[in-house]
């Protein structure tokens, strides 16, 4: 019978353990959890949503405070089309980040940086080109291109001196969307390392619709083999989504697939970034506590826990201090559902806003509990304390029962 730790993720001399554990942004992908991942031989993901907020948080840096100190006079307008990021405090952030978890890096693995096409900020072309320059700039393993199309990423950075040294990858939910990844950037000669395909099951924004029950990840991740196949492409697939168990990736190992992306299991860990009263939510949840619904302005569905204190909350949007969801025009989905609800109840202290959310203010807060479609299962990995709660794990207990686990076991801690 065998283990994960019998197949290994090769770029080029390089073998890793094929786990991959996903980017989690605010922050809940910690530098902590990518550094024991690589320590331990995998590929570990950090985020750079929200980036100047996180590096005020881990470095005593005062990006928000200072972005929201220019921009203060515009709190109360709904036009946010004058806020801006400077792009050099972006940068700085960036290489904060990026340099400091690099530095610290220890062991065989790598680690990752994802980047959200989504994050627009007022800018879309400009910010993500800083992000992106700046996380090499820095000495970055490799970057993962996630939430959107990203067609024209590459093109961002293909004078950077890295643009062909440093591994870069896409996230997809489709053959179709590699196809139209790979025609767009033909002409820069430069194949991505390494291809996620993400299931319907997997955590936060998924790329489906509400359909996303009528799609299979082993489906997915065949239809994407084929066209690569017929493409005479040799390209990594990686398999992300619903991969509960070490058994749960052999089977995708056996496929053909070249290593796991996996993140469920490691938001209960000590090394995450998700508060501790919050891990025990996970721990609590029943299948019949996660949603999937429409509230992120990003326009894309989004899995959660229904308990999330995100979800009605009718908060003013925070724009001046944040702002990353803001469109190249300044709009954000959320701005104008607040001001509907405004409107709507005039001299009311507080509204109600149930179809969006201010996604900045509350993933910076741990308000949104994002979540995988198998997080009601993680009260099966750990062991109930006499208080009623359970016991947190490490991210090492976890990345080794994926390793050598056989028999769709999970090895409790001691």
């Amino acid at each position: 019978m065998k283990r994960v730790d019998d197949f290994r993720l090769r770029f080029g001399k390089q073998e890793l353990v094929p786990i991959v554990v996903g980017g989690m942004g605010v922050d809940i992908s910690t530098a902590e959890l990518a550094l024991e991942v690589a320590r331990l031989g995998g590929i570990g993901h950090i985020s750079d949503a929200l980036v100047q907020s996180v590096s005020d948080r881990r470095y005593g840096t005062k990006f928000v405070s200072e972005k929201l100190k220019k921009y203060k006079a515009n709190v109360a307008s709904s036009d946010k089309s004058d806020v801006h990021f400077n792009l050099a405090v972006l940068e700085e952030a960036t290489r904060n980040h990026v340099s400091r978890t690099m530095e610290a890096k220890r062991g065989d693995g790598m680690i990752f940086i994802n980047c959200m096409e989504k994050l627009t900020m007022n800018a879309p072309r400009e910010t993500l080109r800083v992000r992106l320059s700046a996380a090499l700039d820095a000495g970055i393993d490799g970057i993962t291109l996630s939430a959107g199309l990203h067609l024209g990423s590459f093109a961002l950075i293909e004078d950077h001196p890295r643009f062909r040294d440093a591994r870069l990858g896409i996230i997809v939910s489709s053959a179709r969307a590699l196809g139209m990844f790979l025609r767009k950037n033909a002409r820069l000669q430069r194949l991505p390392d390494f291809v996620v395909v993400e299931g319907p099951l997997a955590g936060g924004h998924l790329g489906f619709g509400l359909d996303w029950a009528k799609y299979d990840l082993r489906t997915l991740v065949a239809e994407v083999q084929a066209f690569l196949k017929t493409e005479h492409l040799d390209i990594p697939v990686i398999a992300a989504g619903g991969i509960f168990t070490g058994s749960d990736a052999v089977s995708f190992l056996e496929q053909g697939v070249a290593a796991a992306q996996v993140a469920t299991r490691f938001t209960v860990t000590r090394e995450c970034g998700l508060p501790a009263k919050v891990k025990q939510e996970y721990f609590k949840a029943s299948e019949e506590d996660i949603e999937v619904n429409t509230i992120s302005p990003t326009g894309y569905p989004m899995r959660m826990l229904k308990g999330s204190p995100a979800i009605g909350a009718g908060i003013r949007p925070n724009c001046e201090a944040y702002g990353y969801l803001l469109d190249a025009s300044g709009r954000c989905s959320y701005i104008d559902a607040y001001n509907r609800e405004v409107e709507l109840h005039p001299g009311a202290k507080k509204v109600k806003v149930m179809d969006k959310t201010c996604l900045c203010t509350h993933m910076r807060n741990f308000d949104c509990w994002t979540c995988g479609q198998t997080t009601y299962r993680l009260k099966d990995t750990t062991r109930r304390l006499p208080d009623g709660s359970y016991q947190v794990l490490s991210a090492e207990q976890v990345f080794l029962d994926y390793q050598f686990s056989v028999d769709q076991k999970i090895a409790l801690p001691p």
